[in-house]
């Protein structure tokens, strides 16, 4: 089937019969029904979840940036660029947690892109000089460490240090630390660290020059025809003076300390359908086809793991998911599953990350009926 891409918000996503695009009705609404009726176990009130230690205790859960009342679960599935069906508000704003880092990945493509970074093998000082790469733990550390969270970058970020993260559960959502441990040599320990990822977004934001928001919606979501009800916020204490002497806010990669992107279903679904189309958008190539090649490649200390995507090559992130699927995962229930060998981007929000799976077995279980 032939690629589509819908016309620029608000228009209407191409939508079509289920059975147009190769799925069995009952089984697809069976699917989005499932979906809608396994809502996160998140509050509503994400200020109160995360002020309260939903992620980790007194100091360290400090908010920094904003936190806005969540929406209520929600989403849509597309094959080839067509909506073939949707649950709850798609055009619902809401924070979407980790799934930034998903966007980090694409403008760290995009800076490739420009020269802004000669060989992500190199280490950052050689381009970034404002202290962050000084220390002996930090000098060896390359754009590849980083974007695999490979980089045992060491240190206090906007008043959040590293050691927060450390030892960090990810099989409990939104657990912090589980106690202290030694750091090793760059790209030699994996660890999902929001202030290293929060790092990675700083040195994007003085290779640019200017907001990555701004990066992200001419280069990204103005390309693709998004929506503007998008917004990426950083926090209060990230205001940073760049080599113009301009004072900008610094974006995290996510929403542990508040901030973060907050967007809808539907502007997702079109960024899982440029991430499909390996970064082509009708005719344009926004971001390299290369870039995606490098991005899905499973990382060496953990096969889930490319640039700062989710990858399921062992088939066991998502047991119901094909191998060469890959996601933008936020804390919560936010997901966006991205699945070349069908041409599925599904969007879900709000979901119980319990239920994800089932979910995506559903679906493909429709498409083979």
């Amino acid at each position: 089937m032939s690629m589509i891409f819908p016309a620029a918000h608000p228009a209407p996503w191409p939508e079509a019969p289920p059975a147009a695009q190769g799925f069995d009705p009952a089984r697809l609404a069976d699917a989005t029904a499932f979906a809608a009726a396994h809502e996160t176990p998140w509050p509503h009130d994400l200020a109160g979840h995360i002020g309260r230690g939903g992620f980790e205790p007194p100091p360290d859960n400090e908010v920094l940036g904003v936190l806005w009342p969540r929406g209520g679960p929600g989403g849509l599935v597309t094959r080839h660029g067509v909506l073939v069906a949707r649950w709850g508000d798609t055009r619902e704003v809401s924070q979407t947690f980790s799934v930034a880092k998903s966007y980090l990945s694409l403008l760290t493509g995009i800076a490739v892109a420009d020269g802004l970074i000669a060989d992500i093998d190199r280490p950052v000082r050689q381009s970034i000089d404002d202290g962050g790469f000084d220390s002996a733990q930090n000098a060896p550390i390359t754009w590849r460490h980083l974007l695999t969270n490979t980089s045992e970058w060491e240190g206090s970020l906007f008043g959040k240090a590293d050691s927060i993260d450390r030892g960090r559960n990810l099989g409990v959502e939104g657990q912090g630390k589980k106690g202290q441990r030694a750091l090793e040599p760059a790209g030699t320990h994996w660890e999902y660290n929001d202030v290293r990822v929060n790092r990675l977004s700083l040195s994007l934001l003085r290779l640019f020059g200017r907001p990555l928001p701004e990066v992200f919606r001419e280069r990204v979501l103005g390309p693709i025809g998004g929506s503007s009800d998008w917004r990426w916020d950083g926090y209060r204490t990230s205001w940073v003076t760049l080599a113009d002497g301009s004072r900008v806010q610094s974006v995290p990669g996510g929403t542990h300390w508040g901030g973060g992107i907050s967007i809808h279903a539907e502007d997702q679904a079109r960024v899982g359908l440029l991430a499909l189309n390996r970064g082509a958008w009708g005719g344009r190539q926004l971001i390299p086809a290369s870039w995606f090649d490098l991005s899905v490649q499973p990382c060496a200390l953990n096969p889930h793991y490319g640039f700062l995507w989710w990858l399921n090559s062992d088939g066991k992130r998502f047991a119901s998911a094909a191998r060469d699927a890959f996601f933008a995962s936020g804390a919560g229930g936010n997901l966006t599953w991205v699945d070349p060998s069908s041409g599925i981007v599904a969007v879900l929000r709000w979901t119980d990350p319990a239920a994800m799976d089932g979910f995506i077995g559903r679906v493909r279980a429709a498409l083979a009926g």
